[in-house]
């Protein structure tokens, strides 16, 4: 799995309009909760290379825009830390704040 940054509003929309599993993690690099989150996310990542799933992140502080647009576009509420899964336009998991876990996300396909 690699780390894919969303910078930019048309990427929410080309991940919203796939038809493939995505996993999309929104950051607040100023949020404690959101380092620890995102530490133990990048543990879990380390650990799947054999997993073949996009997974986005983006920054909430630089990119308030495209946070605002993952939230609109799968119809959950804004939240960081937050972990979504997405296929087909919809959101079929997300949790947010200590719940964020790649593992948890696995289960849910």
């Amino acid at each position: 799995m690699n780390w894919i940054t969303i910078t930019d509003e048309s990427e929410v929309q080309d991940i919203y309009k796939s038809e493939d599993y995505s996993i999309i993690y929104k950051h607040s690099p100023s949020c404690m909760t959101s380092l620890m989150a995102y530490r133990q996310l990048k543990a879990e990542v380390q650990k799947a290379s054999e997993i073949n799933i996009p997974l986005y992140i983006v920054d909430v502080l630089k990119n308030r825009k495209e946070a605002r647009a993952i939230a609109t576009a799968f119809d959950v509420q804004h939240e960081s830390p937050q972990i979504l899964l997405v296929k087909g336009g919809a959101c079929i998991y997300d949790t947010s704040h200590e719940n964020v876990s790649l593992k948890a996300v696995l289960n849910n396909i």
